[in-house]
């Protein structure tokens, strides 16, 4: 089979791939054309420069991110489903995080995402200052989870165990009291699983917001 012929989303594909495993700092022309198995002035015949790089794997995390469905009828649906969705595409790409609002050019599906936001909340009845303060915090709690989640020293439930046991074996003599009531009679509680805690704090930020949408 021949190769297969450059182009602008296959570099910028090698440049998520390289992003993945090394961060946004390991993203480079020398790099990305590594990865792709070709001479590095191959790549300026698609992108002209690292930043071009940069704005465009950033467009394409946005465009993996789902939409608001402004169909649904309800806001609080279509922003959990693009809520949930950010979060999954953050945590595949945590390198991002720091980037995604770094960017001065901002690609088209960065714009077509800002605007259905922003369109779910205006059509429910958020003023224009309401709907800025809705995105700002929302997406602050998304990033601050994912990065939060991103530094756990457990990726799974069935790791808590270990750990929290751990953490509860050298406690100090003369006790925490608190912090072992939280190990053993919630963290260690059968069925209990720390990536629920995104859904109970998202709705929460829901509720606050609802509250005052309505005043």
């Amino acid at each position: 089979m021949p190769p297969q012929p450059l182009s602008r989303s296959r570099v910028l594909e090698a440049a998520i791939r390289v992003a993945d495993r090394g961060g946004v700092e390991a993203i480079t022309m020398r790099r990305v054309a590594q990865e792709l198995g070709v001479e590095a002035m191959s790549l300026y015949h698609h992108v002209p420069n690292k930043d071009a790089i940069l704005d465009g794997v950033v467009d394409m995390a946005f465009a993996a991110i789902e939409l608001p469905d402004a169909t649904l009828g309800d806001w609080r649906a279509a922003i959990r489903v693009r809520a949930n969705s950010a979060r999954a595409v953050l945590s595949r790409h945590s390198w991002a995080l720091g980037l995604m609002d770094s960017r001065r050019d901002p690609g088209p599906a960065t714009l077509r995402h800002h605007d259905a936001v922003l369109g779910v909340l205006r059509r429910a009845g958020f003023t224009l200052p309401m709907a800025a303060h809705a995105v700002s915090l929302l997406d602050s709690y998304v990033g601050g989870y994912v990065l939060q989640e991103a530094n756990l020293p457990i990726s799974s439930p069935d790791e808590i165990e270990d750990v929290a046991g751990g953490i509860l074996e050298h406690l100090p003599e003369e006790g925490l009291p608190y912090l072992t009531e939280l190990i053993v009679e919630h963290a260690l509680r059968p069925g209990y699983d720390h990536t629920s805690e995104f859904a109970y704090g998202l709705d929460l930020i829901l509720d606050a917001l609802e509250a005052r949408r309505n005043r």
